[in-house]
């Protein structure tokens, strides 16, 4: 079962990393320890539902944006996590409207 811890960890700290967050910041965020964070995240420890739970609520991120990488290519996984990264923290007019743009954005390559 290492391979999902593995890929949990890393997926972890691919979005911690695009939204500019330490390894401490993250810890504080979570209420855990920046070197448990670490050890989380280099699929060292194998952690609870309810760790993981905590690690989502510090990025403020749903379980789903941690899990939807898991099939995309590495471009493709680079651009999702900063995406994730970007959104979670606007509100949802915000997000609306990033939506919006993206979506003219995208016509534009058709």
């Amino acid at each position: 079962m290492t391979k999902l811890r593995n890929s949990v960890g890393e997926q972890i700290r691919a979005i911690r990393k695009a939204k500019g967050l330490t390894q401490q910041q993250l810890a504080e965020l979570s209420g855990l320890d920046d070197a448990y964070i670490g050890s989380v995240e280099r699929g060292e420890r194998n952690f609870s539902i309810d760790t993981l739970e905590k690690i989502i609520v510090g990025l403020n991120i749903s379980f789903g944006d941690l899990t939807t990488l898991n099939n995309e290519d590495t471009s493709r996984k680079d651009a999702i996590v900063e995406y994730i990264g970007i959104i979670s923290e606007l509100d949802s007019a915000q997000v609306k409207t990033l939506r919006e743009i993206l979506n003219t954005v995208k016509l534009a390559f058709h």
